[in-house]
């Protein structure tokens, strides 16, 4: 995966990524958002916030910034803030995943959803969105993590893969090559529909020791 063939992909899709994916993965977007909404008065980063179809359902005493790779998706996303009348959004921005423009700990939760398969640079991406986060802050991922174990469903993500650059995502995504490196400390993981297909993965920032 590079840029150039994310941005190509999500430009076709732009115009019906709700009606079609934002139904399919609706399950793992209620989760994140619901786990999100416990809290009030969090600055949330929404990485690849695509057409925007999460930032309805954000607690309003939440304020949101959303980022995304693609001009097309975020055009659609910026209609529906202003139809919407979404005040708690502070911005939508064009950009990298991989090289966050934000200052370190501008952010008191991070989360990314269907993205980490997307990205050219999964654990650079990974290590960015722990700096942005605050030090004790929770990064939420909702992605498809491949079959760990041979079988029907691992064969079939291995068939998929070489096809990854048209599909605009990676089929064979396996959870340790995501956390390879990282020093986020996993909190729980947990399927959701459909199918069990995909995971909300729940992790946390260390927090800052005393001097």
């Amino acid at each position: 995966m590079d840029a150039d063939s994310i941005r190509a992909a999500y430009r076709r899709y732009a115009r019906f990524y709700d009606p079609v994916f934002g139904n399919l993965l609706a399950s793992g977007r209620h989760a994140a958002v619901k786990w999100i909404n416990r809290r009030g008065g969090l600055r949330v980063l929404e990485v690849g916030v695509g057409t925007g179809i999460s930032l309805s359902d954000y607690r309003k005493d939440n304020r949101v910034v959303g980022i995304d790779l693609s001009s097309e998706m975020l055009r659609v996303a910026q209609d529906r803030v202003d139809r919407e009348r979404l005040e708690n959004v502070e911005g939508l921005l064009e950009m990298d995943a991989g090289k966050l423009a934000f200052a370190d700990g501008s952010f008191d939760l991070v989360v990314a959803m269907y993205v980490m398969t997307v990205v050219p640079d999964p654990q650079g991406t990974m290590n960015e969105l722990e700096r942005v986060c605050r030090p004790g802050g929770d990064i939420l991922i909702v992605n498809h993590f491949a079959a760990d174990k041979p079988g029907i469903r691992r064969s079939v993500e291995n068939w998929m893969a070489p096809f990854s650059k048209k599909l605009g995502w990676r089929p064979d995504f396996t959870l340790d090559t995501l956390m390879s490196g990282s020093r986020l400390k996993v909190e729980e993981l947990q399927t959701v529909p459909p199918f069990g297909l995909f995971s909300l993965l729940h992790c946390r920032r260390e927090a800052a020791t005393a001097a």
